[in-house]
């Protein structure tokens, strides 16, 4: 992990705001606030440590809850003065016990909200199955799985062919969805495939 510039500008207080995001899914988690402790111990011990202002003192992010949040990056902005840490969360992020603090006001989904959703889903209905489900149907046949892969990708390329942007993006929806069951049903996720994505790029 590359550390955070040297050249970090702390407030008054010796302090700096972190945004904290899911390293898998971009979703942000929370805000928080980092001293120079606390980011030495980020970057020594792999896990997210915090400054509690109300508290005035160091914290270790899920030292009591066990939610602890693994430490995959640190990334500064460009005028030095806030951080951002992308982390691997091992449960939820707030203290209500929601995965994110930020779970009230406009609750509209974001389009980059969909596929962490639509894994989430996939891995409630792998551990908690429910009868009549299409996604159970499809986790326990994974010979039909990729049928249904197939499938689909036909229908995309023939609404690129024939068809409306409109039916083009439901095609690929369709799509989107069937791969992602697929990816579960092997033990995978989107994670996977985008890491050979990024591996690709370099």
């Amino acid at each position: 992990m590359e550390p955070p510039s040297p050249e970090l500008r702390f407030d008054d207080r010796g302090l700096v705001p972190c945004v904290i995001q899911d390293w898998r899914s971009g979703e942000v988690l929370t805000l928080a606030y980092m001293n120079e402790e606390a980011l030495r111990l980020s970057r020594e011990t792999g896990e997210l440590h915090l400054f509690s202002r109300s508290r005035n003192e160091l914290w270790h992010k899920g030292a009591t809850s066990g939610n602890t949040q693994a430490v995959k990056a640190l990334r500064v902005d460009c005028d030095n003065d806030a951080v951002l840490a992308l982390v691997e969360p091992a449960g939820p992020a707030c203290h209500t016990g929601e995965r994110t603090c930020f779970f009230s006001g406009d609750l509209t989904t974001a389009p980059h909200e969909a596929l962490p959703g639509l894994e989430r889903t996939l891995s409630d209905r792998k551990a908690n199955p429910r009868e009549g489900s299409y996604t159970n149907q499809l986790l326990s046949d994974p010979p039909f799985i990729g049928e249904k892969v197939q499938e689909e990708a036909e229908e995309v390329a023939r609404a690129a062919r024939e068809e409306t942007d409109e039916r083009v993006a439901n095609e690929a929806a369709d799509v989107l969805y069937h791969l992602t069951v697929l990816l579960h049903s092997r033990g995978l996720t989107l994670e996977d495939a985008e890491e050979v994505l990024n591996y690709r790029r370099r």
